[in-house]
């Protein structure tokens, strides 16, 4: 399934003209310089077309001819040149075995473009002939003659050549060129056997070995990994496949389709990938649609140069479901979210999920109406995965986001089941070990507790609020509520104090009350005794009582889920003592 909707969605960009997807025989790689030449092969010019980034360079994405599976690959580090575009160590001849590897560039060329009358190829190999009179210099005096010595010395950077004549057109893509290539292409007869494709049921059409490899996936290899690779005689189906690609035989075209689809929504600076954790998550649809895009917008963080870029895209989330997305025809077109992670030289299905464009915004929205809960002006609206992750993380470091949960927490998201418990208990670890309830914190272990309760009884919309619930009797919420107070009343008691009861005692109070409580409600009547204020100290009682009146005792142990009800009534009452309007507690 997985394949056959990733095939499609290549069909689908094709079908549309789309020159962001490789045709057949063809891929996108990136190129740093361009060898301009005149027609007797001289070199005018080596120009560079790499980006610096950070300061490093990012070479320019090209169509390019791809003869093989060096053409796969970021830097070809192989024996086998591509054809009329390569590193500077095939190109030129430079480094290791260079001589070896120019000979193999000129040979491609003379294979694979044998019958091709054009003047860009003929200066290609005019080009190459020169530098084949001199090994020794390797194309150095080039280097030297442009100023480019110092960055070849440092990485071997990948070329193509164009003709002086031809403005911005490279070789590869004259007219000529590329139908010698096609029709060479076409009528090569690789070694290949003849099977039925399970993706697509195509019968008697040749069977790919093996897929080219997937890159851009987060922790993989460099080089690029496979999701569907037999590698070893041992993985062949107890030797009764007589080649790799038999085991699970997926047609050439096939094969291309959905690994150039693949690696066209991974790419660098794709609009449908989303990283989270050790997760590279990517979205598509069956037909055009304005979610398969804005689903990084909704979950990624902002970038620096537009802020609110997550907002707006959360915005527009809500307004199209209440304009009525689910049940236009819109809503009804399939959705695709397939998650990957590393595994070795192999790429793991972390998650697979199939609905429908209603379905899937339903089920954000959701995860969004679940996290929300008071908060200040300047906190985020619409906090990201990544914010949620790390909140939860050891000194609030992406790295000690703890294994496993990115794609458990985007699994939850996806499917509107509840979040892993392993986040609720990681969220109130934090807050135990660091005594600080955060507004995302906060947001998260609200939304573990309801998504929990409504997973178990369906006719519970919300057990937990928005804002400060005074009818809440749940004793974790009740303490929490009581605790907060309690803190309020020292700071009053004490202004500028540097620490609090929350300091000291907020774990004890959160997890096993009845040893705390009892020394906490001394201490209270040691400090509002010290208020000047004393229509302020009434009040504070009757806050007191009022909490008080709910708790029937204090428990030994409070289980999990009321540790996160304890830092939730604790939230809500601490922003509950900031409102403008609050006159019972800010007193006369």
């Amino acid at each position: 399934m997985i394949l056959q909707a990733l095939v499609n969605y290549y069909e689908r960009k094709a079908a549309l003209g789309d020159d962001s997807v490789a045709p057949e025989g063809w891929v996108r790689r990136g190129i740093d310089y361009v060898v301009v030449i005149n027609e007797s092969g001289e070199c005018v010019n080596f120009d560079p077309v790499f980006t610096k980034e950070k300061g490093k360079a990012m070479a320019l994405d090209v169509l390019l001819p791809a003869i093989g599976k060096q053409a796969s690959k970021h830097s070809n580090s192989g024996k086998d040149a591509n054809l009329l575009w390569d590193n500077a160590s095939f190109v030129l001849g430079r480094a290791s075995k260079g001589t070896l590897k120019r000979e193999s560039f000129i040979s491609t060329i003379k294979e694979w473009l044998r019958d091709c009358d054009d003047a860009g190829v003929d200066a290609i190999k005019a080009f190459c002939e020169k530098l084949k009179d001199k090994p020794e210099l390797a194309g150095h005096h080039l280097l030297e003659k442009f100023g480019l010595v110092e960055d070849f010395e440092k990485r071997d950077p990948v070329m193509a050549f164009r003709l002086a004549t031809d403005n911005a057109m490279y070789i590869h893509d004259r007219p000529a060129v590329r139908a010698a290539y096609e029709r060479t292409r076409l009528q090569s007869v690789p070694d290949v056997s003849y099977g039925t494709c399970l993706v697509t049921g195509e019968e008697n059409v040749p069977i790919a070995r093996n897929e080219t490899v997937i890159k851009n996936v987060w922790g993989a290899q460099t080089a690029g990994a496979n999701i569907v690779s037999f590698n070893k005689r041992a993985f062949e189906s107890y030797g009764k496949c007589e080649r790799q690609g038999e085991n699970s035989p997926i047609s050439q075209s096939a094969s291309f389709a959905y690994t150039t689809a693949l690696n066209h929504l991974l790419r660098k600076n794709s609009t449908q990938r989303l990283q989270v954790g050790d997760s590279s998550t990517v979205f598509w649809a069956g037909k055009p649609t304005e979610l398969e895009t804005g689903m990084v917008d909704i979950f990624s963080e902002p970038h620096k140069d537009d802020p609110d870029r997550n907002v707006r895209a959360v915005a527009s989330l809500y307004k199209s479901i209440d304009n009525g997305l689910i049940e236009k025809d819109e809503g009804k077109t399939q959705f695709f979210v397939l998650g990957l992670a590393p595994n070795a030289a192999r790429i793991a299905i972390r998650f697979w999920h199939n609905t429908t464009v209603a379905e899937m915004a339903a089920r954000v929205r959701q995860h969004f109406d679940d996290l929300a809960i008071v908060r200040a002006e300047f906190d985020p609206p619409y906090p990201t995965l990544f914010r949620l992750l790390v909140s939860v993380a050891t000194q609030r470091k992406a790295e000690n986001i703890p294994p496993n949960l990115s794609g458990e927490l985007m699994r939850s998201v996806l499917t509107g089941l509840p979040y892993p418990q392993t986040l609720l208990a990681a969220a109130v670890r934090r807050i135990r070990a660091e005594h600080e309830v955060t507004y995302i914190r906060a947001a998260l272990i609200k939304a573990c507790i309801n998504r929990a309760a409504r997973y178990s009884n369906s006719n519970m919309k919300e057990e937990l609020k928005v804002s400060l619930d005074e009818r809440n009797t749940n004793a974790g919420y009740r303490l929490g509520r009581l605790f907060a107070v309690l803190e309020k009343i020292q700071e009053e008691a004490n202004p500028g104090i540097n620490a609090t009861i929350r300091d000291r005692y907020y774990g004890a109070a959160s997890s096993s009350p009845v040893t705390v409580f009892s020394t906490l409600l001394k201490l209270k009547n040691h400090h509002v005794a010290k208020l000047d204020n004393r229509g302020r100290a009434v009040n504070l009682e009757k806050r007191v009582g009022e909490i008080m009146d709910g708790i029937v005792y204090f428990p030994a142990q409070l289980p999990l889920a009321d540790q996160g009800r304890f830092a939730i009534g604790y939230y809500h009452q601490r922003q509950d003592f900031f409102k403008k309007h609050d006159t019972s507690i800010e007193g006369a």
